[in-house]
């Protein structure tokens, strides 16, 4: 079975629209090869690993310590999630009865989330470790403003973005 017939047979046992695409203005991302993703961290509660792209994770380590540089500490959260993970956790929050609607204005549908990419990575602080729009009164996120792009990081979610995705100050992908 190809890609696109299998993405689509997952996102209609999801209860996934077939134009979710379209209507969201996102194209489907292929995954990163595992084998070839670079540790960046772990998770500061859970332990697991954080892994991007090597290029991805070459940026980020120049932009933690040019952050580390000016007092500011950029902790990884997240990095590569697979499409089975992905698709693991909107199971999970479907199971528990959380509304499809709502779930999926906070987690892109399986093939669409950059974390497959590599190259997206969730950041927290010491401040904040959690992936709240409250990540935006930190310190670390004012940081990133000013001073991601130099790296090649960009925020993918602000505030009214095309993709129908909430406000997501922790997310950035790197796109250089």
């Amino acid at each position: 079975m190809s890609r696109p017939t299998s993405l689509a047979a997952l996102h209609r046992s999801l209860g996934i629209p077939a134009d979710y695409g379209r209507t969201r203005h996102m194209r489907a991302f292929r995954e990163a090869k595992v084998a070839t993703l670079v540790r960046v961290g772990r998770h500061p509660a859970d332990k697991k690993p954080v892994r991007l792209a090597p290029r991805a994770a070459a940026a980020w380590r120049r932009m933690r310590e040019a952050a580390a540089a000016e007092g500011i500490t950029l902790i990884p959260l997240s990095g590569f999630r697979s499409v089975a993970r992905q698709t693991k956790i909107i199971r999970h929050h479907l199971a528990a009865g959380r509304d499809p609607a709502d779930l999926f204005r906070y987690v892109a549908a399986p093939g669409f989330s950059e974390h497959h990419t590599g190259r997206a990575i969730d950041i927290g602080d010491p401040e904040d470790m959690s992936v709240e729009e409250k990540f935006a009164n930190t310190a670390a996120y004012r940081w990133l403003r000013r001073h991601a792009g130099k790296f090649g990081f960009v925020m993918s979610y602000p505030r009214h973005n095309p993709h129908g995705i909430g406000y997501e100050p922790w997310h950035w992908c790197w796109h250089a």
